[in-house]
C-alpha cells in the first residue's frame, strides 16, 4: 500500500506545472563547453594515430579523440532532449517542429551547400591541386560523394524530434517513468546511471557488433553512422524524461545529490576508459588489427564505451552543477549565446588551418594548439558577425 501511494505522489509531483523557469547555467556552460570540446576534437584529429594525414603526431591527441568520440554527440542528443517534451507539450507539434525545422533545417540545407564543400575544398587541394573550387562544388552536389562533416547532428536531432512529436501525439504520458526516474535521482542519482547505462548499452552494444565501427548511412549530405543512431536515440529520449516536467527538482537539481557524487562519476569514467585503452592495444599488437574484428571484442569494446559515455556526462554535468559559482565556470558564459553557430561554421576553418600548417615542420602540439585557437578565435568572430544580420538570432 505505501508503495503504491509513493508512485502515485510521484506521478502527481511529475505533472505538476512548472514554476517561472529561470536559466539553467549548469547546463549551459555544459552545452558550451561540449561545443568547444568538437572544435578540440577537429583540430587534433590529423595529428592523431587513427587520423594521421598529417606528417606530425602525437599520442596524447589520440587520448584525446578517444575520450570525446565516446561521449560528446551522445551528450548533446541528451541536452537537446532535456527541452524537447515540454517544448512540445507547450507549443504544440506543428509549432514545435516550425521552430526545429528554422533552428536545425534551414542551417543544415546552408552548411550543406556552403560550409561542408569549403571545409572539403581543403582536403581535396591535396590529392589534386588543380582543381578549382567551382568544379569541386559541382562535382560533389552532382556525383558525390557529399559529406556531411559534423552537421549530419542537425538532422538526425530533427529525426529525433520528429519521432518525439508523433510519440506525444500517441501518448502524452509516455515518458513519464523516466521523469519518475529523474525525481528520485535528485537523492539517488545512482539508480538513474545504472538504469541509463544498461538502456543504453542495450541499444548500443547489439548495434556495434552487427554493423561495425565504420558502417555509415549516407545518402547525399544526410549520414549517420549506423551502429549508433539507437544509441543518440536512447540519450535524446532519456533527457526528453527528465524535461517532462520539474526539471529543477529532480536528477539535475541544483542542491540535488548528483554534483555531491562528482569524483565517484570520475572513476567509474576512468575506469573503462583505460579498458578501452586495453582493448585497443590487444587488438593492435596481439590480434594485429584484423577485419572483421571477432564478435567477443566488438561487444566488449561496446560494454566498456556505454559505460564511459554514460559517466564522462554525469561527471560533466556535475562539475558545471558543483562549481556553479567558481570563475572557471563563468568564463564560459560570454561564448554561451553564440555556441551553436561556432559549431556550424567551425569546420571550413580547422580545415584550412591543418591545410596551411601541412608543410611546416613544427611539433604536432604545436600545430593542434595553433589550429585550436585560431578556430575558437576565429569561429566566435564569425558567428558575432553573422549573428548581427537581421533575423540571424533565431537560427544561430
Amino acid at each position: 500500500m505505501s508503495t503504491m501511494s509513493h508512485s502515485a505522489t510521484m506521478g502527481a509531483e511529475a505533472h505538476t506545472q512548472p514554476k517561472a523557469k529561470v536559466r539553467n547555467l549548469s547546463l549551459d556552460r555544459a552545452r558550451t563547453f561540449l561545443t568547444l570540446v568538437v572544435l578540440l576534437h577537429h583540430a587534433v584529429i590529423p595529428y592523431t594515430y587513427f587520423g594521421h594525414t598529417d606528417p606530425k603526431y602525437f599520442f596524447g591527441f589520440d587520448m584525446i579523440v578517444l575520450a570525446t568520440d565516446s561521449f560528446f554527440m551522445a551528450m548533446f542528443f541528451f541536452l537537446s532532449g532535456l527541452f524537447a517534451w515540454s517544448g512540445i507539450a507547450r507549443k504544440g507539434a506543428p509549432s514545435y517542429l516550425a521552430d526545429r525545422l528554422l533552428r536545425l533545417g534551414l542551417p543544415f540545407v546552408i552548411c550543406a551547400f556552403t560550409i561542408i564543400p569549403l571545409a572539403y575544398y581543403a582536403i581535396s587541394l591535396r590529392h589534386n591541386p588543380e582543381i578549382g573550387f567551382s568544379e569541386y562544388w559541382w562535382n560533389m552536389v552532382t556525383k558525390g560523394p557529399w559529406p556531411s562533416g559534423p552537421i549530419w547532428f542537425l538532422w538526425v536531432l530533427f529525426a529525433f524530434d520528429v519521432v518525439a512529436c508523433i510519440l506525444h501525439r500517441l501518448s502524452p504520458n509516455l515518458l513519464d517513468p523516466i521523469n519518475r526516474l529523474s525525481l528520485h535521482g535528485r537523492r539517488r542519482p545512482a539508480v538513474f546511471f545504472a538504469v541509463m547505462l544498461a538502456i543504453t548499452a542495450a541499444f548500443y552494444v547489439p548495434g556495434l557488433m552487427y554493423f561495425g565501427p565504420s558502417s555509415w548511412f549516407e545518402f547525399g549530405p544526410f549520414s549517420v553512422q549506423h551502429g549508433r543512431v539507437m544509441l543518440y536515440a536512447s540519450y535524446f529520449f532519456f533527457g526528453a524524461g527528465i524535461g517532462v516536467a520539474n526539471m529543477d527538482r529532480g536528477l539535475l537539481a541544483a542542491d540535488g545529490r548528483m554534483a555531491k557524487v562528482s569524483w565517484d562519476w570520475m572513476v567509474l569514467a576512468i575506469v573503462p576508459y583505460c579498458l578501452l585503452w586495453v582493448l585497443i592495444f590487444i587488438k593492435r599488437e596481439i590480434l594485429g588489427n584484423p577485419s572483421p574484428l571477432p564478435n567477443w571484442y566488438e561487444g566488449l569494446y561496446a560494454i566498456c564505451f556505454a559505460v564511459f559515455s554514460v559517466a564522462i556526462m554525469f561527471l560533466i554535468l556535475a562539475f558545471f552543477q558543483r562549481f556553479k559559482q567558481s570563475g572557471s565556470a563563468r568564463l564560459l558564459d560570454p561564448m554561451q549565446a553564440d555556441a551553436f553557430g561556432m559549431f556550424l561554421v567551425h569546420y571550413p576553418i580547422a580545415l584550412w588551418l591543418q591545410y596551411w600548417l601541412f608543410d611546416y615542420n613544427l611539433p604536432a602540439i604545436v600545430k593542434a594548439t595553433i589550429v585550436f585557437v585560431l578556430t575558437v578565435a576565429l569561429s566566435w568572430a564569425l558567428t558575432r558577425a553573422l549573428r548581427q544580420i537581421p533575423g540571424a538570432t533565431k537560427v544561430l
